[in-house]
């Protein structure tokens, strides 16, 4: 039988594991019934948390987010029809996917490189940490050189110069988890495919990325979740055509007030495609992350 300072161990556990994941899901929960509220209901207080008890749910802000004509907020959408949502969810899905696609294929070939070849002048751990600092650098340093340059070269408002932005902050990242991934990869098992014939590139194409399959999905995802919510970028470098969702959330207001049902909507439909996307991928994301990759 468990001694009793066991079982008190194990009580604290659990009460910290619940208070945590309370502290986590709470916000969530917060936005998910906030998007179904009245604006009277918003501002209630003590605040009404319990549908069908404290408040009675509306459709309103789901059918101005989704399907109801007209101008939003203080946007000006009216010239560009309905569920507009739906633009912005594609910009989205077009940016997050392409940058994190892309961080990840250039980061894996550098990180290849830093894993198996030792470079004389600098040590290989040295440039591996001299890459992820430079995701240490905030957006906002580098967002103004960006919307000179992008200005300069008319690519404001495109894809191309959004995803350009996006991977400059992935791919340091990138780099940095695919070298881990690849260190833990025996290198006996490329030497032997270099014996039977088979190039550098042969054996990373045939050997080695069928290995670190679970990690570079679930290097993939991480990067497509820190596209997905940027901002920063968004609003600096896109005005319609290619503006994201977030950047779309944070310009719901009316005369400088803040529309939290709106907001919240927005939210809520702006969490679906990630969760989506992490749930069809987890097994990959659970072996990726027990393989050794994310260390300390």
């Amino acid at each position: 039988m468990a001694s009793i300072s066991q079982k008190v161990g194990r009580i604290i556990t659990y009460w910290i594991l619940a208070v945590s994941a309370f502290a986590i899901l709470f916000p969530v929960y917060w936005t998910i019934t906030t998007s179904f509220k009245d604006p009277v209901d918003v501002f209630t207080y003590p605040p009404a948390l319990i549908p069908y008890v404290q408040f009675k749910p509306t459709i309103d802000a789901w059918q101005r987010a989704l399907i109801a004509p007209g101008a939003w907020w203080g946007l000006s959408l009216a010239a560009h029809g309905s569920g507009e949502v739906f633009h912005y969810l594609f910009n989205s899905a077009v940016v997050a996917s392409l940058s994190s696609l892309l961080s990840v294929g250039l980061g894996s070939l550098a990180a290849y490189g830093l894993a198996r070849f030792e470079f004389k002048r600098w040590k290989n751990r040295d440039i591996a940490f001299f890459v992820l600092s430079q995701r240490f650098l905030p957006p906002a340093v580098i967002v103004i050189p960006l919307f000179v340059l992008f200005k300069t070269l008319q690519m404001l408002d495109t894809y191309p110069a959004l995803i350009i932005a996006h991977i400059t902050m992935g791919l340091p990242f990138a780099v940095w988890i695919m070298r881990e991934y690849f260190l833990e990869t025996p290198k006996e098992l490329e030497e032997s495919a270099y014996i039977d014939g088979c190039s550098i590139l042969q054996a990373l194409r045939r050997i080695v990325i069928p290995i670190v399959a679970p990690g570079l999905i679930s290097t993939i995802v991480l990067c497509f979740i820190f596209s997905w919510n940027e901002y920063l970028f968004a609003l600096f470098l896109t005005q319609y055509n290619a503006m994201t969702i977030p950047a779309l959330v944070a310009g719901a207001t009316h005369s400088g007030a803040p529309l939290w049902w709106d907001i919240a909507t927005m939210s809520t439909i702006a969490m679906i495609p990630p969760i989506i996307f992490a749930l069809a991928v987890q097994k990959y994301i659970v072996r990726g992350l027990t393989f050794g990759a994310v260390k300390g």
